[in-house]
């Protein structure tokens, strides 16, 4: 298994906390998608968002949250 450092996850996502916040829902993304049977992960999803993170192979977009109108 391989350790991400904060500052690694940061120089992709720009601060480590959305780093992860980033690659945790990549990793639920893609733990929906239909499983093969034949086919066994050699790593984690979590570690595998989390390398294509550091990589600079996930890009993502932050939104604001809207606020319910009252």
């Amino acid at each position: 298994m391989r350790i991400f450092t904060p500052t690694e996850v940061a120089r992709e996502a720009g601060n480590k906390y959305v780093g992860v916040l980033v690659a945790a829902k990549f990793a639920r993304f893609v733990n929906e998608f239909p499983k093969d049977r034949s086919y066994e992960r050699e790593k984690k999803l979590t570690t595998m968002s989390l390398e294509e993170l550091a990589n600079g192979e996930l890009s993502y977009k932050i939104t604001r949250r809207r606020r319910p109108q009252a």
